[in-house]
């Protein structure tokens, strides 16, 4: 056995590499609590949210949580309208998804103010609430279920931020730490960013 292991193990919690697992846990698990405590049906979908927005290279800033709100908004709209005049499927989805992205850009060129609220983060969000409402067969009338995407979505959201705040560090920095603690210590470092590559903004 590689006698590294140990003092390995110990480098990787000094630099909070497991610090971020138990943060994303947490936040996952607080979120299932709280989506359940609202009673929910698709418990999940909170749960799958806080998972994207705590992974995010973005992080869980306010402007940010504010783009991916907005998004969700948009997408369980969209969601409900073409869900209760089309029969929910893939071609609806592909018609909701193209539409959402002119309207965000329509929106985001008639005000500059719009503009920053509806960058791209907003329209994934947009397109994945959108998704979770056209590509699974609805349990029940298409109003309904949007709310309860809308909601779900929404609680995943909250709860990645709020955990943010209490629990000092964003989720976002754990795969930079992860990378520092690879390269100190010999590991391949697939984090690194090419020079030549451009920040995107969200």
């Amino acid at each position: 056995m590689d006698r590294r292991i140990p003092s390995i193990l110990r480098s990787a919690w000094n630099n909070t590499v497991l610090n971020h697992s138990a943060h994303t846990t947490v936040a996952a698990l607080a979120s299932f609590g709280v989506a359940r405590l609202c009673g929910l049906p698709e418990i999940s979908w909170a749960v799958v949210t806080t998972l994207v927005v705590m992974q995010s290279s973005l992080g869980t800033s306010l402007p940010v949580a504010w783009r991916r709100f907005t998004g969700t908004v948009l997408g369980a709209a969209m969601g409900a309208l073409l869900g209760a005049n089309w029969q929910p499927g893939v071609w609806s989805f592909g018609v909701g998804l193209f539409f959402l992205g002119l309207i965000c850009a329509i929106l985001g060129h008639m005000h500059k103010q719009l503009e920053d609220k509806l960058g791209r983060s907003a329209y994934r969000f947009a397109g994945i609430t959108l998704a979770i409402i056209l590509l699974i067969p609805p349990s029940g009338p298409i109003w309904i279920v949007a709310l309860h995407r809308f909601l779900e979505v929404s609680i995943g959201i909250a709860v990645a931020v709020v955990m943010t705040a209490l629990w000092p560090g964003r989720a976002g920095d754990g795969a930079s730490k992860a990378a520092r603690w690879a390269t100190q210590h010999g590991r391949p470092n697939f984090a690194a960013k090419p020079r030549h590559c451009r920040t995107l903004q969200p």
